[in-house]
């Protein structure tokens, strides 16, 4: 890829990873909180799940969980899910851009800078995958 092409796409990708984070961001101020910090609740009553998003830091009216219809609580799981995968394009698409840079300084030594680079995005890889993948795991324990 040309040098030009590259560097806008990862000019748009941090762009758009961090939009990401900034709707979600507020969102989680609108709603109070978000649906991996809260849960489902049957109530006993009349046998209907009440879903609730709890916030660490932000608090509504109510103290520091909220009910919510099941729509929003289900777009606050995925959008929290869609947050990881932002998150590592983000990082990827800094480290590309950095690329020439970190390769000019890591010239001789123990670790290479094409190695450094490397090692940084595999770490960037499966860390944020593992996590991701364990925001799905729970979101479709907690959903069934």
């Amino acid at each position: 890829m040309e040098r030009r092409t590259r560097i806008r796409v990862c000019v748009w990708l941090i762009l758009l990873g961090l939009s990401n984070f900034l709707v979600y961001a507020t969102v989680y101020a609108f709603i109070g909180g978000d649906a991996p910090n809260g849960y489902i609740r049957l109530n006993e009553i009349d046998g209907d799940l009440t879903y609730y998003v709890r916030g660490h830091f932000v608090h509504t009216e109510t103290g520091y969980e909220q009910d919510v219809p099941k729509w929003v609580w289900v777009y606050s799981y995925l959008h929290s899910i869609s947050i990881w995968p932002s998150i590592a394009a983000v990082l990827l698409a800094m480290l590309v851009l950095a690329r020439p840079h970190i390769i000019a300084t890591y010239q001789k030594g123990i670790l290479r800078g094409t190695t450094l680079v490397t090692v940084l995005s595999t770490i960037i890889v499966l860390v944020t995958s593992v996590i991701m993948l364990s925001f799905i795991v729970d979101f479709a324990k907690t959903i069934r």
